[in-house]
Formats: C-alpha cells, sequence, structure tokens
C-alpha cells in the first residue's frame, strides 16, 4: 500500500501524464501542462535560495526575464539558432544571479529583500524602456525553432524538451540538496555566525545559491520564450514575482518534491479561478492566506504527515517550522536535528 502513496509514484504519475499530454489533449491543455512544468522549475530553483539557503531575495522573475530575453535577443540580433541562443540566456541569468550575490553578504532580511526587489524592477524598466535593444513594452516574436531531423512542431518540440528539463532539474535538485552542497546551505539558512565558525564560506556558499537559482529561472525563461512564440514584459512584472513566491510556500519551503507540488497546484489553482470567472488575485490571495494560517509549513508537510508513504525526515525545514511539525506528530524520529548539529557531528572526529 505505501508504494501506491510514496512519492516515487506520484512523481512517475505526473511525469507519465504530462509524457502522453500532446498525444491525448488540445492545445490549449498542451499550453497548460507546459506552465505546469515551467513552474516546478522556477520553484524548483526558488526554493533552493529561499527555502534552503535563506536568502530572502525578490529577483526570480528577473531572471526568468532575462532567460527569455537572453535567448530570443540571440536569435533576434545575431541570428543565433536555439541551441545556442537558449544556454546563452541561461548563462546571463545565471551570471546576473551571481551578482546579486555581493549584497547578500552584507545584507540579510528585509534589507536583501529590498535590494534584490529593487533589481527586478530595473531589469522591467529595462526590459519596457531600452526599445533599440528589447524593442520596448510591445516585445518581439523570436525566430522559430528549427527542431529537423525530428518530425515535431515548435509547439511539441519545446513541450517535450521542457519536460526533459523539469526532470532532470528535479533530479539535480534532489541530489545537490542530498550532499554537502545543500548542507552548507541549511546550516547557513539556520545560523550565519554558527555556520562560519564551521568552516563554512558565505560567499562562495550564498553565490552559489544564487547562480543555481538564476540558472533555473533562466532555463525556464527560455523555455517560456520557445514556448509562446513572444517575449515581452509583461510576463516578468511584479505579479510573476508573486506567483513563483507562492508556488514555493504553496508546496513547502525547504523540500525539492514540495516545489513540485507548488509548482503543480499553482498552475491548476489559476486555472480554476479563470474558469469560474472570479477575480484570479482575490481568489488566489484568499487560497494563500488560509494555507499560511493553517498550514504554515506548505502542503508538504501536512501530506508526509498523514500519508505513510511520504514520511521522512524534516531536517531541511527552517528549525522552527521543523519542530512545529514533529510537535504536531508527537513524534521525533531519529536523525531529525538542525543543520549546524549535523555539520557539528560530522566535523566530530
Amino acid at each position: 500500500m505505501q508504494f501506491f502513496l510514496g512519492k516515487r509514484t506520484f512523481l512517475i504519475v505526473l511525469f507519465g501524464a504530462l509524457l502522453l499530454m500532446p498525444s491525448l489533449a488540445n492545445e490549449y491543455h498542451i499550453f497548460i501542462a507546459n506552465l505546469v512544468m515551467l513552474y516546478i522549475i522556477l520553484a524548483l530553483g526558488l526554493n533552493m535560495l529561499i527555502g534552503f539557503a535563506g536568502q530572502l531575495a525578490f529577483s526570480n522573475a528577473a531572471m526568468y526575464g532575462i532567460g527569455a530575453y537572453g535567448a530570443g535577443l540571440l536569435m533576434k540580433h545575431f541570428a543565433w539558432p536555439y541551441w545556442a541562443a537558449a544556454p546563452g540566456g541561461v548563462l546571463i541569468a545565471m551570471a546576473a544571479g551571481t551578482l546579486l550575490a555581493l549584497p547578500a553578504l552584507r545584507m540579510s532580511g528585509i534589507y536583501l529583500a529590498l535590494t534584490t526587489l529593487a533589481f527586478a524592477q530595473f531589469v522591467w524598466w529595462l526590459m519596457t524602456h531600452w526599445t533599440s535593444v528589447t524593442f520596448g513594452a510591445g516585445g518581439f516574436i523570436p525566430p522559430p525553432i528549427d527542431f529537423s531531423p525530428l518530425p515535431v512542431t515548435q509547439e511539441i518540440g519545446i513541450y517535450y524538451l521542457t519536460w526533459v528539463a523539469a526532470i532532470l532539474l528535479y533530479l539535480a535538485a534532489k541530489n545537490t540538496m542530498a550532499s554537502s552542497i545543500g548542507r552548507a546551505f541549511v546550516a547557513i539558512r539556520d545560523g550565519e555566525v554558527a555556520a562560519e565558525s564551521l568552516g563554512i564560506n558565505l560567499f562562495r556558499y550564498k553565490a552559489l545559491a544564487f547562480a543555481i537559482s538564476g540558472f533555473y529561472a533562466g532555463t525556464a525563461g527560455a523555455l517560456y520564450g520557445g514556448m509562446l512564440g513572444f517575449v515581452g514584459p509583461e510576463s516578468f512584472d511584479l505579479l510573476q514575482m508573486i506567483l513563483h513566491k507562492a508556488a514555493v510556500v504553496l508546496g513547502g519551503l525547504g523540500s525539492v518534491i514540495g516545489s513540485v507540488i507548488g509548482g503543480v497546484l499553482l498552475t491548476v489553482s489559476l486555472e480554476i479561478t479563470k474558469e469560474l470567472k472570479w477575480s484570479i488575485e482575490m481568489a488566489f490571495g484568499g487560497l494563500l492566506m488560509l494555507l499560511v494560517l493553517f498550514q504554515p509549513t506548505g502542503l508538504v508537510t501536512f501530506i508526509k504527515r498523514w500519508v505513510p508513504g511520504w514520511r521522512e525526515h524534516l531536517q531541511y525545514l527552517p528549525e522552527r517550522e521543523a519542530q512545529r511539525s514533529i510537535d504536531a506528530d508527537e513524534t521525533v524520529e531519529d536523525g531529525e536535528m538542525t543543520s549546524t548539529d549535523r555539520s557539528a557531528q560530522e566535523r566530530q572526529p
């Protein structure tokens, strides 16, 4: 029974259904499924930055836009093929994300949030007003993508490319967070002074967290431009940044599988409110408020508590939320410890 309720089964069913979607659904449903995978990628990258490394940054929509604009403009201005332009856009987004680690070394909390928000607004202003390069508020249509010799259209080709990227980036995030890099991220989140006393280089790991987040957002942006066949600034504004944060909060901070749940739930919630002709902002805002009030650690913690196949140690949650989840469960399993305790234990001879 536990197999049928497990996380692995959930992922197999989810990505299996997404794999079969083009042969079973119409163009609109394919578009929505593509958005699901893009939001999964965005939530994975952002969760590693704010959920694991504890850096309260509001620059993810800007990195998303840089990836889309970088790839699209390299194709438009320099006639690069998509297969060269897309990695170029991703690298530009990754480099921009790495630069944001500089203020993160001296700032934290609300100050870092405001600094990265200012950066995001500056990037959006460039997208809107630098008309000689970005084509201004009207956006632009990048050249079509050539998938030859594969006998697929651009829509289907980008869909399967996004499917492969989502799986690979999920596995990369899972392995990264289970490695020494992930433990260093969590140590910095739980206490920078304690982490530094354990020999963790704060700048190196903060720069790495921002770079990884930029890489994930840039990848999603390069795929989004190819999927939509259009790149414009309205897709990377303040609302988009809020949606990225919402996906992480819905699924659960400090959880890789929670990012997958958040990406799916965000897209489905937006579509439901649209179909019911509600105000998307009010309906989704109400859902988010209820979740924060009654399940502040995200849906993944609720699922882990009640579904046996999802149980795992909660050491990646922020310390207070992990303790809250443990108290609600009224059990403390062996291995549930803060990252600093874990790092100290590992360094003992």
